[in-house]
């Protein structure tokens, strides 16, 4: 349920304001609520998962009606797609919150997503790492979605697949550090891209065993 004005518990949030998403900072709850009715808008929290949570100020009545055309849109895009989202033993922490921003992205369109580690060279030797890792992933996404299929090693990867949960229930936790969700963009990895749908693995697996090979 969409917290609004009073409704919002934090004590400290931060704030933004209007379609460009004017950055204001982090301020009192009450400072917000008065901000927002001075302009006669309403003060609403976005991300209550965010540290601190993230409130837009913005007329409720609009906002509301947005997101249940956003919900109507993505009921009709039709069939579920399969996305895929890829880790690796090592992947560093900003990479780590940019992949699992990209799968709250893909679930929050409707879509399952195809979470894989995958080991390379010495890292078959740490299988146990992997798991912890996919663990990680698994609760960090809770707010999104549930498991279809729990975490399951299958030859040099560790495969798991996620489904959105109802859309009203939601709760995107992963955000830049100045409070915007994290942009498609934005989301791409030195090592290796992601995939938007899953197409041709047989070859890409078969590359990847080649490269294992060579090291």
């Amino acid at each position: 349920m969409t917290r609004v004005n009073d409704r919002i518990r934090a004590p400290k949030i931060r704030v933004v304001y209007g379609e460009d998403s004017q950055q204001l900072g982090v301020m009192t709850t009450r400072e917000a609520i008065d901000k927002a009715k001075s302009v006669g808008l309403d003060l609403v929290e976005i991300a209550p998962k965010a540290d601190p949570p993230v409130c837009r100020i913005v007329d409720y009545g609009k906002y509301k009606y947005e997101q249940s055309k956003l919900k109507k849109t993505s009921k009709s895009k039709g069939p579920v797609k399969m996305k895929e989202v890829k880790f690796r033993v090592r992947t560093e922490e900003h990479d780590y919150n940019i992949k699992c921003a990209r799968a709250e992205k893909f679930l929050d369109e409707g879509n399952k997503v195809r979470v894989q580690l995958q080991f390379r060279g010495r890292e078959n030797a740490h299988r146990d790492i992997g798991f912890e890792v996919m663990e990680r992933v698994k609760d960090d996404l809770a707010g999104m979605s549930h498991v279809d299929m729990e975490p399951k090693l299958a030859g040099r990867a560790i495969g798991m697949v996620l489904s959105p949960i109802a859309a009203e229930k939601r709760e995107r936790r992963f955000m830049l550090s100045h409070g915007e969700l994290i942009h498609e963009d934005e989301a791409k990895d030195h090592e290796f891209d992601d995939s938007d749908d899953i197409e041709n693995e047989e070859d890409h697996e078969s590359e990847e065993r080649h490269e294992d090979e060579d090291e």
